[in-house]
């Protein structure tokens, strides 16, 4: 049984613990200073991370992460709870900080506060933003930034991808400059990336994640990560919800006054550039657009990634992510700036942002036309300034780490770093799901999307998918060979059973839906797999179009 969010971290059973020893390595100090590790940790008022500790050769395990939020846990601003499990039985910690009485879901939406989520560690050898996140939280339970608290409440979970991260290996992530004292893995124990389970649920780490959503309900959400990849001179880059469906309001928000505003402050603050993240990748890029020209690249438009599936869900989302040869306490910094200020502009405009998910949950999508499949789209060239490294070696392993030096250049190219529609459809009243498909039920109801059955069977003017054809990708891809359909709707009348669910799209979380259960969907449940049996020797695709609401009278 999970553990009750109001019970404070002395009454969670975490099991047992230990502090793990950090010994400081006999490193040449000409390399550490090559690594940016400082013989000095400046004061700090409360307890140290682990990179604080080791001259930034290691980072901070479970244990120690759930020591760190034990101690900071004596301010009353900050309660400390665990919102699900791992694969591996390793509860979830979730920081919640404000002015409420306690850690429950309840608590924080009757506080009437923006909710703020900051996510850390998903891909467990992207390990600044764990490491910032501790720091954040010691900021707070010494008394710095009590004016956030005045709007804001945060739930902070510094350690998603909590198994990955036992994983050390002194091998992972090659090139990024440390810890050399080694990370965590990309994957969770199961060898599946959280960042590609947004959408199926197929990790009990994405099912606490949503779960967490569901009961909280956060206006914002960050998701704190490490790039590699491209050279260039951004101490660290970002992306807001990529899905050409998300509200339009939310994304022009954050690209054209959020973001920039916080690229502003940044640069005043620290004399850093960030900026919107791409690539200027080696090899012709084919992602439904850009023709492998050269150009700054994004990555994907589609809702298994975090801050993609969050803006589905009317929510800002907002991805960060530290460059990967900067120095380990370089983009530990980078990264806590990064998310301060964020939290400094959502503090100032706390009133505006509740306004504008709220409009969002609200606006009618019945009869709009929402893309169902996506490519990037071109925009205005632009200057990107690119970088250069060296190398150096891993004093215990001896391969190569590249380092960033101090080299901007700036490079006039496509920018590629929003997605236009390249498939559109119409949004129905209603979605009539047969009950035989309980996967797709079960996916529905984990989302949170409210679902009714019928009472009694009704012919009812529907729509109903023609399959012509499906096709499988050659390759498996987190456990799945994914499938497009190729079709077309036609309008019919039928006569649907009783028990049949219905999806009705006039909800918050209607996009969602839309994306979810369309057959053509890039990102949808068919796509992965979910309505395989259905569709062997199937002229129609098994979920159907409701043209009208149905009745429910027995």
């Amino acid at each position: 049984m999970r553990p009750s969010a109001r019970r404070r971290a002395s009454d969670v059973d975490w099991g047992p613990m230990t502090r793990l020893p950090h010994p400081l390595a006999l490193v040449p100090v000409a390399l550490l200073a090559v690594l940016g590790a400082a013989p000095l940790v400046a004061q700090a008022r409360g307890p140290l991370t682990a990179p604080e500790r080791s001259n930034h050769e290691q980072t901070s395990r479970y244990e120690e992460v759930v020591q760190f939020l034990r101690e900071v846990d004596r301010s009353p601003l900050i309660h400390l709870t665990t919102f699900g499990y791992t694969g591996e039985g390793r509860a979830l910690p979730l920081a919640v900080v404000g002015r409420v009485r306690d850690a429950s879901p309840e608590a924080v939406r009757a506080s009437g506060r923006t909710v703020v989520y900051v996510q850390a560690n998903i891909h467990a050898g992207e390990v600044e933003g764990k490491e910032a996140a501790l720091m954040l939280l010691r900021d707070v339970a010494a008394g710095r930034h009590p004016r956030w608290l005045d709007s804001l409440v945060l739930l902070v979970a510094p350690i998603y991808n909590a198994d990955g991260n036992e994983r050390v290996s002194l091998t992972n992530r090659p090139l990024q400059l440390g810890p050399i004292g080694g990370m965590g893995q990309r994957a969770n124990a199961q060898g599946l990336d959280l960042n590609r389970d947004h959408t199926k649920l197929e990790t009990a780490e994405a099912r606490s994640q949503v779960a967490l959503i569901n009961r909280y309900d956060p206006h914002v959400l960050m998701d704190l990560h490490t790039t590699d990849g491209s050279v260039h001179a951004y101490h660290l880059t970002y992306a807001e919800p990529l899905h050409p469906a998300t509200d339009a309001a939310i994304v022009r928000l954050l690209r054209e006054e959020w973001l920039p505003d916080v690229t502003r402050r940044i640069r005043e603050r620290d004399g850093w550039d960030i900026w919107f993240y791409g690539n200027t990748p080696a090899a012709p890029v084919d992602r439904g657009g850009g023709g492998g020209q050269p150009g700054w690249y994004s990555f994907d438009h589609r809702p298994r990634f975090s801050e993609n599936y969050w803006g589905l869900r009317n929510r800002v989302g907002i991805l960060s992510e530290a460059y990967s040869y900067a120095t380990f306490a370089e983009r530990i910094r980078a990264t806590l700036h990064f998310v301060e200020e964020n939290l400094q502009w959502a503090w100032a405009n706390a009133t505006r942002i509740r306004a504008l998910v709220a409009t969002a949950d609200a606006r009618t999508l019945v009869g709009d036309s929402l893309p169902l499949r996506a490519r990037l789209r071109r925009g205005a060239d632009v200057d990107v300034l690119i970088g250069a490294v060296d190398t150096v070696p891993n004093p215990y392993t001896g391969l190569p780490m590249l380092r960033r030096l101090d080299v901007r250049r700036a490079v006039r190219m496509p920018d590629y770093t929003t997605f236009e529609g390249a498939e559109h459809a119409r949004v129905p009243r209603a979605y009539l799901v047969p009950p035989r498909l309980v996967r797709v039920v079960e996916r529905l109801e984990a989302h949170g999307l409210r679902l009714r059955r019928l009472e009694r069977a009704q012919t009812l003017l529907v729509e109903k998918f023609r399959v012509d054809s499906t096709a499988q990708a050659a390759r498996e891809f987190q456990g799945h060979r994914e499938r497009t359909a190729f079709g077309a709707w036609e309008p019919a009348e039928e006569l649907v059973p009783a028990g049949t669910v219905v999806v009705d799209l006039m909800q918050p979380l209607g996009r969602l839906a839309f994306v979810l259960l369309e057959p053509r969907s890039d990102d949808g449940l068919l796509n992965w797999n979910f309505m395989d049996e259905a569709l062997v020797n199937a002229q129609y695709a098994p979920v159907m179009r409701a043209r009208g609401m149905p009745e429910n009278r027995p």
